[in-house]
């Protein structure tokens, strides 16, 4: 799982060989392939992006095209082990209702997502006076897919409102781990193992 993206390796790490896991978001597939290869996991996947489901579908993941704020109302309750939902937490609509849907559909879900206090990013804003584009965040305010810009400190706070237990939490800058000590400005990436 070496040449995973670090949060997914972190989320790969985690996951309980033989589950029933739905990554939302999936992209390219490569968490579910190395899920599926290497700890023989019933993966399924919903991806918005056509080009990536045709992808999915041709290594021979199991994929849909879907929107992760309109159906995950499609599934039913606590069908999976696992929901996970990598780097896109950010890009949806509701996130608050996206997590709900997640802890629904899932017994536990994995959230993992830039850090927008990371201070870089905060130094950025500073000196420059403008969005940054940095290596976390490699495109211009416009173009970008980001609708939220969260910190690790909004996404405490929003699992504290919504009453959803933190299992487990990692924080990542450049390609390795930050402790959690001072995470809201130190790490780059949060991914977060949740449950009810």
């Amino acid at each position: 799982m070496n040449s995973l993206r670090p949060d997914l390796a972190v989320i790969a790490e985690h996951v309980a060989p033989g589950s029933r896991v739905l990554d939302v978001g999936c992209g390219d597939g490569a968490l579910m392939a190395a899920l599926r290869d290497q700890r023989q996991v019933d993966a399924r996947g919903m991806e918005l992006d056509a080009a990536n489901v045709a992808e999915c579908v041709a290594r021979g993941l199991s994929v849909i095209q879907g929107d992760a704020d309109a159906d995950l109302a499609n599934y039913p309750d606590a069908v999976f082990d696992y929901a996970i939902l990598s780097q896109t937490l950010q890009t949806t609509r509701r996130p608050d209702k996206v997590l709900g849907e997640l802890l629904r559909v899932g017994r536990k879900a994995f959230v993992s997502f830039p850090n927008f206090g990371h201070w870089r990013v905060r130094l950025s804003l500073l000196w420059n006076g403008r969005m940054p584009v940095t290596r976390s965040l490699p495109v211009s305010w416009y173009a970008t897919e980001n609708i939220h810009h969260l910190t690790v400190a909004d996404f405490r706070g929003l699992v504290d409102e919504l009453g959803v237990r933190v299992e487990g939490a990692w924080f990542l800058a450049g390609d390795g781990p930050v402790g959690a000590a001072g995470a809201n400005w130190r790490a780059e990436h949060a991914v977060f193992l949740l449950s009810r």
